[in-house]
């Protein structure tokens, strides 16, 4: 049992490494061919060409941690770019500039889901699904992109806070409004607690610098390392059994640090870690892909992603001009916004077993085919950024 395991564990990780390989050879994002390589190997058709079959890698509870840790990771090097006082400071252009998203991009998930004739209930899981942008995709993005310095890393981030925390109410509402078994009085105190999780956090990331300082001072790189993944993964496991994003606990983890004088030897000695759970990150998207499902849902997936990626696209556009960026900034802020990802695929999953027939079937192929477009558009888009920027300038 343990060497099949650790067979079917070998042969996932070579195949991530090939594909990174290709698309470094070819000058293209590793996220998207990642996510190729997961389709190729993983249990979901084509599972086989011309008879000789190409299972390899099933989607199991070991590829589910790692791809966990991916998007605690990446969240976690987010933060240590910015401080608790720096978001306090922009706390009014954050909530303007997450009103405009939410109005902008929910609203096309609402008029979508009334457009093909759904019910109020599986409305409101299409227009989650296509509302929130992915953390982790735009988050590595950033990273291999080097916009994380840019001015237009400010409004994508405070989006990206907006939206996390705002998912994290919806997804206990619309709990207890799908299994019909929750009240309102025990969605609003599981999202209290959650509330309550994340202000003792912010509380420790601004008064205890001085003591993160002293308890990470350890001389032995190694040891260094083991107390980040360990607080990092506790603290996000933690927010996770409260109800709580454990992206947005692990981005006020990272801001923890931001004070202090290991923000260096992190970037030094942890980088590895984190590149190689996003890479387990986006290869399980792959892993969860049928792309047989997609033809039943092809009209919706269309009009889907042509409304909601012009939507992030000017939602974005706008919030760059209230961060007082200029047009071709404001325009990039949009295109960094486009991938969706993890939260769409947990709002399907929670379709998925609080129903039947088109929230068992439809949603879920839905968000399958939609995230997997969407992830490999939006990095694509924000990759030739400068491209697009400069060809609507000349026009």
């Amino acid at each position: 049992m343990a060497g099949e395991l650790l067979l079917e564990i070998g042969i996932a990780l070579t195949g991530i490494a090939l594909a990174g390989a290709l698309a470094y050879r070819v000058g293209l994002s590793v996220i998207p061919a990642y996510i190729l390589a997961g389709i190729l190997i993983g249990p979901n058709e084509p599972t086989s060409v011309a008879g000789i079959p190409l299972t390899l890698v099933d989607y199991g509870e070991f590829i589910d941690v790692v791809a966990e840790l991916g998007i605690v990771f990446l969240l976690f090097f987010l933060g240590l770019e910015f401080s608790v006082g720096q978001l306090l400071g922009d706390r009014t252009r954050i909530a303007k500039i997450g009103s405009v998203d939410f109005v902008v991009n929910f609203g096309l998930g609402l008029g979508l889901g009334f457009a093909f004739s759904f019910t109020v209930v599986q409305t409101l899981f299409i227009a989650g699904i296509v509302y929130i942008s992915s953390s982790a995709v735009v988050t590595k993005s950033l990273i291999d992109n080097g916009w994380v310095a840019n001015a237009e890393s400010g409004p994508i981030l405070g989006t990206l806070v907006f939206e996390d925390i705002l998912i994290a109410v919806y997804l206990a509402v619309l709990s207890a409004v799908a299994f019909g078994g929750g009240s309102v009085t025990e969605a609003a105190a599981s999202v209290g607690a959650a509330f309550a999780f994340l202000g003792a956090l912010a509380l420790v990331a601004w008064y205890g610098t001085a003591h993160i300082e002293r308890l990470f001072d350890a001389t032995s790189d190694e040891l260094f390392l083991l107390r980040i993944l360990g607080v990092t993964t506790l603290v996000a496991g933690a927010a996770l059994t409260a109800g709580l994003s454990e992206a947005v606990a692990a981005f006020f983890v990272g801001t923890a640090f931001s004070a202090t004088s290991h923000t260096e030897r992190i970037e030094h000695v942890v980088s590895p870690a984190r590149d190689f759970f996003a890479a387990v990150f986006f290869f399980a998207i792959g892993l969860t892909t049928d792309i047989t499902l997609l033809a039943g849902v092809a009209w919706l997936l269309v009009a889907a992603l042509v409304a909601t990626t012009v939507g992030k696209v000017v939602s974005g556009t706008l919030s760059g001009r209230v961060y007082g960026l200029d047009a071709t900034r404001s325009l990039r802020v949009g295109i960094g916004l486009v991938p969706r990802g993890e939260f769409s695929l947990v709002l399907a999953a929670l379709a998925a077993g609080s129903g039947s027939g088109v929230l068992q079937n439809v949603i879920p192929a839905f968000a399958v085919g939609y995230v997997l477009v969407m992830s490999i558009l939006g990095t694509v888009l924000m990759q030739n950024s400068e491209v697009i920027t400069d060809r609507i300038g000349n026009w």
